[in-house]
């Protein structure tokens, strides 16, 4: 996301120095000082909702081309086989997944009918997992294999044969005190689309693990998003990732 945040200022052609925040965050807090234009919290990259498109300025480019919304399971290695059962949503529903409290995809996973134990405390899903707490932690393509290493040591494994899928976008929000940031970086960022700039970063950085992961030859569960605002720009279809590319 840094490298796309470098990208679209410099294709912007405005001139913004970026510095992370000096504060550790949850998602929930930066989303309230960039709600209420603190000044702590300039811009931020996550999910889309239609609450979070209500109180923020959402930049309506899909930084990973939709890849927020294709889920692979994270699950103890004793049930591989178990799970290698599980072919459609019915048989999903028996399962619990675990989630942080305040993510979009905990209330997108309750609204397929899929049990999920929430918490607030991010890194101690990795060991609620390990415990047998819950049964699996959907993880993005984008983020399961380097949170897989780096909790190598509670023996975890990537489920090998499941794709959870649902239409998301993971956009750039800024307060609604910054419109001009917001049209800096929409600008740019189209740019980055129409010069394939943006497809070009997404394959350097995303297309090996997309074919380490088979994608392609998973079995894919279909989930619908009753969160995805109307206007996401499902249409485009130069915006968003499709197997095979």
């Amino acid at each position: 996301m840094l490298a796309v945040l470098d990208l679209a200022i410099r294709e912007s052609g405005a001139n913004y120095q970026p510095q992370p925040s000096k504060l550790v965050m949850v998602q929930s807090r930066a989303l309230g000082e960039i709600r209420r234009n603190t000044g702590l919290v300039d811009l931020i990259w996550t999910m889309t909702s239609i609450e979070r498109e209500k109180e923020l300025l959402p930049v309506r480019i899909p930084l990973d081309r939709g890849l927020i919304g294709w889920r692979l399971a994270l699950l103890q290695q004793s049930r591989l086989a178990e799970f290698a059962k599980v072919n459609d949503l019915a048989g999903l529903r028996k399962y619990r997944a675990g989630q942080m409290h305040d993510w979009p995809d905990t209330q997108i996973l309750r609204g397929n009918g899929l049990k999920v134990e929430a918490t607030d405390q991010y890194e101690g899903l990795f060991r609620m997992l390990s415990a047998g707490r819950f049964d699996y932690f959907p993880r993005s393509l984008i983020e399961i294999k380097e949170e897989w290493l780096a909790h190598s040591q509670l023996n975890l494994a990537v489920e090998p044969h499941l794709l959870i899928r649902y239409p998301a976008a993971f956009y750039f929000f800024v307060s609604k005190e910054r419109p001009q940031l917001a049209r800096d970086l929409e600008r740019g960022l189209e740019k980055a689309v129409r010069d394939g700039k943006l497809q070009a970063l997404f394959n350097e950085h995303y297309g090996a693990v997309l074919k380490d992961l088979n994608v392609a030859g998973r079995t894919v569960i279909e989930l619908r998003n009753p969160l995805l605002p109307p206007e996401t720009p499902l249409k485009r279809e130069e915006l968003w990732y499709r197997p095979g590319e």
